[in-house]
């Protein structure tokens, strides 16, 4: 089970850091053709790089797909819950398992149908050829344009992405019977400077005053700043 505790970061880092990487290689190939260097010039445009885009865009749905399993486990996803915080602890505990069991109904569904649309869309034959089975004129299923991949390959992220996602809407459905918490996550909150140490009155914080004449202050913030610089001098 701990291998799944952080799946979605490793995937999602695994793929932005070859996504970029790529994207880099891909520029890079395309401003060097560009100069007249004899004997370079002509390996570089030998080198096929016109995949790159695809491979990139392919990379970038995926991360989508596991970032919204992310989002389920951290509490990342915006949800609308004025409503249920006014309502008693029971009451709301009630609402709350309601949604989070929508949820994991909603993306269970998603994942079957998504892995029923795979399967009939070319990974039923390469099981088949796979295992020596008869194909039975099933179809091989068609390649993405630039790769040449079968595409049943890249669909396969609905499936995976979303039976994670229902995975972790089960797994803080438990938690929060459990515990009675939510996992909840702080946008506001900036990594290092929970650790900062304050800024001391009247001497470190100079630099964030505003009595320089450049910003606009009403009246009664000017005379308050004329008698604090007044009483500093």
């Amino acid at each position: 089970m701990k291998f799944l505790d952080h799946i979605e970061e490793w995937l999602i880092t695994f793929l932005m850091g070859a996504a970029t990487l790529v994207i880099f290689a891909s520029v890079i190939h395309r401003y060097a053709t560009g100069f007249s260097i004899p004997g370079v010039q002509d390996w570089l445009l030998s080198i096929n790089m016109g995949w790159a885009q695809e491979l990139c865009i392919i990379m970038f749905v995926w991360m989508a797909k596991f970032g919204a399993a992310y989002g389920v486990r951290t509490g990342i996803h915006v949800g609308v819950d004025v409503l249920i915080n006014r309502m008693s602890d029971s009451r709301r505990g009630k609402f709350v398992v309601f949604g989070l069991l929508a949820g994991a109904l909603f993306t269970g569904i998603v994942g079957t149908l998504g892995l029923r649309f795979v399967w009939e869309n070319g990974m039923h034959h390469f099981v088949f050829s796979t295992l020596g089975m008869s194909l039975n004129d099933l179809p091989e299923g068609p390649t993405t344009p630039d790769l040449e991949w079968p595409t049943w390959i890249v669909y396969s992220v609905i499936p995976m992405g979303s039976y994670l996602m229902c995975f972790r809407f089960l797994q803080v459905t438990a938690n929060f019977l459990r515990t009675g918490e939510l996992p909840h996550h702080d946008h506001g909150h900036v990594d290092g400077l929970d650790d900062a140490e304050p800024l001391a009155p009247g001497k470190d914080d100079a630099i964030y005053r505003m009595n320089d004449n450049l910003h606009p202050l009403g009246l009664d913030a000017t005379k308050e700043q004329d008698n604090r610089d007044g009483g500093q001098k």
